[in-house]
């Protein structure tokens, strides 16, 4: 019994050696395994878009007339301002467009006007020769002197509203004409928000039945290819009157 216990031990040992050398290698696998996949995930991770100036306050670049080559000649800079002198006749012809396209943003923009002023700011713009003017294709953020406009205002026509479609809500506070205020347009796939002076004053969703039911019944429902496109370019409108923009910034969603 003294020699098969001897020769035993050996056998014993030779085990428990394999079960070690076995659970450690299960666990190299294991612990191999997370860290692939933890650097894989770190690897394919998306950065976060920056922001984008659009106005650089001393220039036009990244800006050209819509539908037009060549020298803007009814925009200037003035006090780091991009201003529009208001030479454009009637609610087109001097408008100006982004040289880029945008599709999911978050833009926001400092602005005034002159008493009795009216200008915009229109996204997703198409541009092509089958359309004569920005707002043909692209919704509109409302900016107009709503206590010194001439004529009475509906309520789709004043500041803020979404142009024709909604209207600004009752928290709406606009600053007296002359002084600057701040605006702020979110579109996220067709949810779409309009700021003012830190306030969200207008919410909705772009394509659905209660949006398609204001376009067919309203002001656009002349014009099939208003509101249609997923993606186009910013355009700061030329309505006859000066206005001023500042600090314009864009955050691709």
């Amino acid at each position: 019994m003294t020699i098969t216990w001897k020769k035993q031990i050996p056998a014993v040992a030779l085990m428990a050696l394999v079960a070690c050398n076995n659970a450690g290698s299960n666990q190299e696998t294991t612990t191999g395994s997370t860290v692939t996949a933890t650097d894989t995930t770190a690897a394919t991770s998306a950065p976060a878009a920056q922001p984008e100036t659009l106005f650089d306050g001393k220039s036009l670049a990244g800006w050209h007339g819509f539908n037009k080559t060549g020298e803007v000649k009814n925009w200037e800079i003035e006090d780091g301002a991009l201003v529009c002198l208001g030479a454009a006749k009637g609610d087109s012809g001097g408008d100006i467009v982004t040289d880029k396209e945008y599709t999911n943003f978050e833009l926001s923009w400092d602005w005034k006007i002159t008493k009795g002023g009216n200008s915009g700011v229109m996204y997703h713009v198409v541009e092509t020769a089958k359309y004569h003017a920005p707002y043909e294709t692209g919704p509109e953020y409302q900016l107009i002197d709503d206590a010194g406009w001439p004529d009475k205002l509906e309520e789709w026509q004043k500041t803020g509203a979404d142009y024709a479609m909604n209207l600004a809500g009752p928290n709406k506070k606009l600053n007296p004409t002359g002084e600057w205020n701040n605006s702020k347009i979110v579109f996220n796939n067709g949810h779409v928000e309009h700021w003012l002076n830190g306030e969200k004053i207008v919410e909705f969703q772009a394509w659905d039945e209660k949006w398609e039911k204001e376009k067919k019944e309203g002001k656009w429902k002349d014009y099939p290819d208003y509101g249609t496109a997923k993606s186009g370019r910013i355009a700061l409108q030329d309505h006859g009157h000066k206005a001023y923009f500042k600090n314009i910034v864009i955050k691709p969603l």
